[in-house]
């Protein structure tokens, strides 16, 4: 039978919006090169002659993973954990619907998720198609790029896995019309092939930040890789040996990769921290070149005055109100707005606040908002809808806390399992834990709540661990203790105890639910996917 383009995609420009030729010095300064020639960027089988096309390609990906990760919609999973909340009503409803459980076919976050994400997985397997056979007089380089192909067709394939569970798994650029889902096993193994080969051709260091990916890279999506593997929905139990593994590799070669947890948890969030030692990958971003994020700003803050905030991404209120006191809740949240003189907020530092607005007087709708999605009122990120924010794909402090957890469901924790548990904590202003506090594998997933907290992430721990049931059912997500204010027509408000979360949960929260169902228009244009 003839094959096919993948959704129908007969030619993705890999040039199109391209994050091309990126340089990150010790000072911060960065290099754009935003040159195209679109005739040597479509999807075709045509080896490369040349470093200089090779490049190109990939530099293409690079570009296709920042249009597919600009906006929300890249981490539309991350609504349905117990951290992140949306609006109740407005424009939010496929937001909505992660956030109550609730996924429908027709989803349009998630279809535009997939267009992307497999946009740029067949752009990987064009370079890849484009260089067998080929060996170019810069070798070096090109393993380098060849490296950089696998490590992010790896890194999509993980992506969609994350959301769907089962995937289709194309390898080519033309696809088989009768392309099925692989097994869970069949996804987790190709994403390991991409990752292994990714490693054993990566540099050791790249830039800080790691907005271009080194070995470190690689084998810390592997660590986090092995520990989702042994959890739900494979439950290969051997494979936490191998994520304390993996994880222990980066931390003892962290110098070399040029990884460390930064000092001050908060400066991550900044525009000036935007590149640090703490990203293991960075998606980059440079608003002057045409390439802004837009997952932040207005979009964590409430609509009305003085923010006039887009809300779409708010913080859950028990979840905030469980959060440990310290540098690292103050680094998370915003618990009011600093308000001048006349009213606004204060976007300046050398001014002096004369008042505040606290969430729980917020009109509209009463949620804290992340200082994380918001950034620090002074930089004035709050102001606009896009942003130089980076997105860190993964930090340093995961990779810590992967080494705890994994080696104590693993049986081998040790001193130094502890240490790495103690290291995140220290940070956060809370004092070590020991094995007279609970096990480690358990403590370890609780610090994960609060170190990634409003990060996406959340809702995959709850997965993999089955806790969804115990984070979001019964009175799991009810406010304890917060005083909202309704208001009325004129304005005037009356504070009310807040008893519920804004977006009760509506669909079920056993295992069957814990994946979200795929595009109804793959499934009509490749009806294997819904087998």
């Amino acid at each position: 039978m003839k094959t096919m383009k993948f959704y129908n995609a007969m030619k993705v420009k890999l040039w199109m919006a391209g994050l091309l030729a990126f340089s990150m010095t010790i000072n911060s300064c960065e290099q754009f090169d935003l040159e195209e020639d679109p005739t040597q960027a479509l999807l075709a089988v045509v080896p490369y002659n040349n470093i200089a096309e090779l490049e190109l390609a990939v530099n293409g990906i690079y570009g296709q993973l920042r249009s597919a990760a600009w906006m929300t919609t890249f981490y539309v999973n991350g609504w349905s954990g117990d951290d992140i909340t949306t609006h109740r009503a407005s424009n939010k409803a496929d937001f909505r619907e992660y956030d109550q459980r609730n996924v429908v076919q027709s989803n349009g976050r998630t279809a535009t998720n997939w267009r992307g994400v497999y946009s740029m997985i067949l752009a990987a397997n064009t370079v890849l198609t484009n260089l067998e056979g080929v060996e170019l007089t810069e070798k070096g380089a090109q393993d380098v790029f060849t490296g950089e192909t696998y490590f992010l067709r790896g890194l999509m394939f993980y992506q969609m896995a994350r959301v769907h569970g089962r995937i289709p798994l194309p390898l080519s650029i033309e696809v088989d019309p009768e392309i099925g889902l692989a097994s869970q096993v069949e996804v987790y193994q190709q994403i390991e092939s991409d990752m292994l080969r990714a490693e054993s051709l990566l540099p050791t260091s790249t830039n800080v930040g790691a907005s271009r990916p080194n070995a470190g890279s690689a084998r810390a999506i592997l660590a986090r890789l092995y520990l989702d593997w042994a959890g739900f929905p494979v439950k290969d139990a051997g494979k936490y040996a191998e994520a304390a593994a993996s994880a222990k590799q980066v931390m003892d070669n962290a110098g070399a990769h040029g990884f460390a947890l930064v000092d001050d948890m908060a400066s991550l969030y900044t525009i000036a921290g935007r590149f640090n030692s703490e990203s293991l990958f960075t998606i980059a971003y440079c608003t002057p070149c045409g390439l802004a994020n837009r997952k932040h700003g207005k979009l964590g803050l409430p609509s009305g005055a003085p923010t006039n905030g887009w809300q779409e991404t708010f913080a859950e209120i028990r979840f905030f109100e469980d959060f440990p006191e310290g540098p690292r809740k103050d680094a998370t949240y915003h618990v009011a707005m600093p308000l001048a003189a006349d009213g606004s907020i204060i976007s300046d530092a050398s001014t002096t606040p004369v008042d505040s607005l606290p969430w729980t007087e917020f009109k509209d709708q009463q949620n804290p908002v992340f200082r994380k999605i918001v950034g620090p009122f002074e930089e004035g990120t709050w102001q606009g809808f896009q942003s130089d924010r980076n997105d860190y794909f993964m930090r340093y402090a995961e990779i810590l806390l992967i080494y705890a957890e994994a080696s104590g469901e693993a049986g081998s924790a040790g001193a130094d399992a502890w240490a790495a548990l103690n290291a995140v904590r220290t940070r956060a202003g809370l004092p070590d834990v020991s094995a007279a506090d609970g096990t480690i594998q358990d403590l370890a997933f609780q610090e994960r709540k609060w170190e990634l907290a409003g990060e996406y992430l959340r809702w995959n721990d709850l997965v993999r661990k089955e806790q969804v049931e115990a984070a979001l059912g019964g009175t799991a997500r009810d406010p304890r203790v917060s005083i909202g204010t309704v208001f009325d027509g004129d304005g005037n408000g009356t504070p009310t105890p807040l008893t519920a979360p804004s977006n009760p949960i509506l669909g079920g929260l056993s295992t069957s639910n814990y994946f979200a169902p795929l595009p109804e228009g793959e499934v009509a244009r490749l009806p294997n996917l819904g087998n």
